[in-house]
């Protein structure tokens, strides 16, 4: 590994990179050799490793959040429907999108599907593709429709810049990405029992701009940061430690995300930017087939979320499981206003909590919000509630 650079000038060069609406660092990547594509995804879950082997650099897309005051975007859609692609819109109207070659919108609902029409009709970029992901989990139904899923996107993209995804660069890009998670999973894993050596504002940022930079620099920023918080930094606060649920899609505001952890709560996991953390176990990198790889690995080994209807597999049970394996003391349902596939599962989460004695608080946000006194009395109130009546098992409504 290089030099080992300072932590605060990572995070800071983090933050910069998540918050660039230009996707300046990703333009100057295109620009420094012919036949480099930009294929930008929307929220959640999109197979990088393929965008990565056909000589592109796939770059996600969360929106303006409070960055961007929302104008033009507001035009597209009604009053009772998310934010997110209001600010996308912007984005794109703007013309923050000019440079990006292609986008992929993957099935997370309703809106994102009407969003792919509304690009397709302003005709950016060279290609628009609404990914659907399988939702049958037997690898000879699903498996091999998400396989011709992929090969869709790398049909486009092939007609763009020519190149032939051979499977050796395909696993090559496979490796980079597994690294890629296990790194993020081992920051993770720290903050399971050392969460005050970096705050959830800090890992945020450094996950985010992952998002918008080549892998390779990614996981060299990650090793660093991997270092840094090997060591006994930080001082420990009497704080409870909590699980994030439902913020999968719409990002909540950096303000938010501070003010969760200043009101008395370890963030121990959550489902931030959950595309980069989706599959919880390493790829298959000699596989003949990588795109069966991939597609097993999703079916196999991803995480649940509210977009993915897996009957066998319940999703409150593996939520209950992450509670326990952090060791956390509570949940917090973090929804975006009108999130559909969040707040319809918020009840069956609910109610199965309620039988399990795990103790939750539940709030609504949205991705410009910028109060959050209301929202950081009741966290608040929920951390002093456990520290209380930790031998109690009770749930907070």
């Amino acid at each position: 590994m290089t030099k080992l650079r300072n932590l605060q000038e990572i995070i800071n060069e983090c933050k910069e990179l998540s918050f660039d609406l230009n996707f300046t660092r990703a333009k100057k990547w295109k620009d420094a050799q012919a036949g480099r594509v930009i294929v930008g995804y929307m929220p959640i879950y999109f197979p990088r490793e393929i965008i990565h082997a056909a000589g592109g650099l796939p770059v996600a897309i969360f929106g303006g959040g409070d960055r961007k005051q929302i104008i033009k975007g507001d035009a597209y859609y009604q009053s009772y429907i998310c934010h997110i692609p209001r600010s996308i819109m912007e984005l794109a109207l703007d013309k923050h999108l000019d440079h990006f070659d292609g986008f992929i919108f993957p099935s997370i609902c309703d809106v994102i599907r009407n969003l792919s029409g509304i690009f397709k009709q302003h005709k950016l970029g060279k290609f628009i593709k609404y990914m659907d992901f399988p939702q049958n989990f037997l690898p000879q139904i699903g498996g091999v429709f998400y396989q011709q899923e992929m090969q869709h996107v790398l049909h486009y993209i092939k007609e763009i810049n020519g190149i032939e995804v051979s499977p050796e660069k395909l696993n090559h890009s496979i490796d980079l990405y597994n690294k890629n998670r296990q790194l993020i999973e081992y920051i993770y894993t720290v903050r399971q029992d050392y969460p005050w050596r970096l705050s959830i504002e800090d890992v945020y940022h450094i996950i985010r701009a992952g998002t918008v930079i080549p892998v390779e620099e990614h996981n060299a920023l990650l090793e660093q940061v991997c270092e840094h918080i090997k060591q006994d930094i930080g001082t420990p606060q009497d704080k409870v430690k909590v699980v994030i649920s439902g913020a999968f899609c719409e990002q909540p505001a950096i303000g938010l995300i501070r003010a969760i952890e200043e009101a008395g709560c370890y963030v121990v996991d959550d489902d931030y930017m959950l595309g980069s953390r989706m599959i919880l176990k390493d790829i298959d990198t000699k596989a003949e087939n990588p795109l069966e790889a991939i597609a097993n690995a999703y079916i196999t080994h991803s995480q649940y979320s509210s977009s993915i209807y897996d009957v066998h597999n319940p999703k409150e049970f593996r939520l209950a499981k992450i509670v326990k394996n952090r060791g956390a003391d509570g949940v917090i349902f973090a929804s975006a206003s009108f999130c559909d596939p969040s707040l319809l599962d918020a009840p069956i989460f609910q109610n199965a909590f309620d039988k399990m004695g795990i103790r939750y608080i539940s709030f609504q946000y949205s991705e410009n919000i910028n109060q959050f006194k209301v929202i950081k009395e009741q966290v608040g109130a929920f951390s002093d509630s456990i520290k209380l009546w930790e031998d109690e098992p009770v749930s907070v409504k």
